[in-house]
C-alpha cells in the first residue's frame, strides 16, 4: 500500500515537472525583443559604441598605471 502511494506520488511529480517544462517552452513572455524569449542574450540591445569606449578607457587607464 505504501509503495503504491509512493510510486503514484513520484509519477505525479514527474508528470507535473514535464508539463511545467513544456508550458514554459511554448508560453514564452511576449515582452522580449526576439522570438527566442531569452531576454536579450542575442545582443539585440547591445550598444557597440559604448562598449568600445569602455574598453578603450580601461586600456588607457591600465597603460597609465592606474587601475579601476
Amino acid at each position: 500500500m505504501l509503495q503504491t502511494a509512493l510510486v503514484c506520488l513520484l509519477t505525479a511529480a514527474a508528470a507535473a515537472f514535464l508539463l511545467r517544462r513544456l508550458w514554459r517552452t511554448f508560453a514564452a513572455p511576449a515582452s522580449t525583443g526576439c522570438a527566442r524569449g531569452c531576454g536579450g542574450a542575442c545582443g539585440a540591445g547591445l550598444d557597440v559604441d559604448a562598449l568600445a569606449r569602455t574598453i578603450e578607457a580601461r586600456q588607457q587607464a591600465t597603460q597609465a598605471g592606474t587601475r579601476r
